[in-house]
């Protein structure tokens, strides 16, 4: 089966990291939210249903485009 859905991996840098997922469709909203403490890993995807992920606190995010630092 083919998956057409990325993945992304958010490792926290310190605790309380704060992952929001938004929807997709003509409003945007807040659907999904974790809270991450230092060095834990979430790994995720993006789906139907989910359009974007907002990250808040310092975190490595890693997708199939390449590594981004939040600091």
């Amino acid at each position: 089966m083919e998956n057409k859905y990325d993945y992304f991996v958010i490792k926290a840098l310190e605790n309380g990291v704060n992952v929001i997922g938004l929807t997709r469709g003509s409003d945007t909203r807040f659907h999904h939210s974790e809270k991450l403490d230092k060095g834990e890993v979430m790994i995720a995807q993006f789906t139907e249903h989910t359009s974007a992920v907002k990250v808040r606190g310092k975190a490595i995010i890693k997708t199939s485009h390449g590594e981004i630092r939040n600091e």
